[in-house]
């Protein structure tokens, strides 16, 4: 088997959050198993994320950090970036100078056409991964994994005539276990008595604190809450104290999210990635926009029947979710047709398909 030599640029923190990495590195992981050797440059990456790197055995290049509050370009993620794109091109290249690649699979929203241009003389062929199509790309392949009302038309325009599109939750980037127990998984369709809070790897305004308060207050007996929440969440350690107080379940950067998604009722979260997780395994959720990018997202679920958007943190206030989860505690039949509908979105495979796709 020849093996494959496949680099990845993506960048976690606070402002941009965990997401983009985190499918990055399912993807990676999955390539991993197949034989391929596995480059990761980042120019942001929090110390926990470098660790998961170095114990899943993939290489690792970090571009000097640079915090710069000045937008470079006209992208309304540009500031994400620190250096413009030019500098971030030019690094990149040199920390893939030592070696042949493949592929270079880019998430990040800071980066377009003119920075892929640039890298298209270092790799054979470049993977975008996107999902709010602001941007123009020069790109093989283009990945979407989200569900929209424009899906087929997205793009348009915005890649050259070659590239390959994949789009829609039938190619979301989930890990094995997920798939696993797609298959074992029985719709919701009995009272509400497990509810997993989890809003993400980054939750600066700390709805989750506000959630567990929301909880308790609506006091519903012999309710078991399962709290998530990630190694840099902004309130941790009062998230912890709350939980205990409460007698609720608190996680921090958990490896058993199937496992508590699987055997949860209910959820209550954002509206990221974590989406795809919860419908490839039936569970029915509420959902609050944490960023701009995921609002499209939680209202096309809600469109599809999948999910209950309440709105975008800032201008949804806990009275709406409260409203929202009691009023679908009191109709079971909804919640089984959020479950059945959710499940039917996703089955799993997504990483099998790009890959059959892009030929890794």
């Amino acid at each position: 088997m020849v093996e494959h030599h496949i680099a990845f640029r993506t960048d976690a923190s606070s402002q941009i959050g965990t997401g983009h990495f985190m499918r990055c590195l399912t993807l990676a992981d999955s390539l991993n198993g197949r034989g391929t050797r596995i480059r990761f440059i980042s120019r942001h990456l929090p110390d926990h994320l470098r660790s998961i790197l170095v114990v899943k055995g993939h290489e690792l290049v970090l571009l000097d950090s640079v915090q710069n509050e000045l937008a470079l370009d006209e992208l309304g993620h540009a500031r994400w970036l620190g250096v413009s794109q030019t500098q971030d091109a030019v690094d990149s290249i040199r920390a893939l100078s030592d070696g042949h690649w493949d592929w270079l699979i880019v998430d990040h929203y800071a980066l377009d056409s003119r920075w892929e241009t640039m890298l298209r003389r270092t790799v054979k062929r470049l993977l975008v991964v996107d999902d709010i199509a602001d941007r123009e790309h020069d790109c093989d392949v283009l990945l979407d994994q989200n569900l929209y009302t424009d899906t087929k038309t997205r793009y348009t325009s915005k890649v050259p005539l070659h590239c390959k599109l994949l789009l829609g939750p039938r190619y979301a980037l989930l890990r094995d276990e997920f798939k696993r127990l797609h298959d074992k998984i029985k719709p919701r369709s009995g009272p509400v008595r497990r509810v997993l809070v989890f809003y993400g790897g980054v939750d600066e305004d700390n709805y989750t604190g506000r959630t567990i308060e929301l909880l308790f207050d609506i006091n519903i007996r012999n309710l078991h809450v399962d709290v998530v929440i990630g190694a840099q969440h902004p309130c941790c350690e009062q998230i912890k104290s709350q939980c205990t107080q409460h007698g609720y379940v608190c996680y921090v950067q958990t490896d058993k999210m199937a496992e508590l998604m699987a055997t949860a009722d209910l959820a209550i979260g954002a509206g990221g990635s974590a989406s795809w997780e919860r419908c490839c395994l039936g569970l029915p959720a509420l959902l609050i926009a944490l960023a701009d990018n995921q609002i499209n997202i939680a209202k096309a679920l809600d469109v599809f029947g999948a999910c209950i958007y309440v709105g975008r943190s800032g201008t949804t206030c806990i009275q709406d979710l409260r409203n929202a989860f009691c009023d679908l505690l009191n109709n079971p039949d909804r919640l089984k047709v959020l479950s059945d509908t959710a499940y039917s979105l996703v089955d799993g495979m997504g990483v099998d398909r790009v890959c059959q796709e892009t030929g890794f």
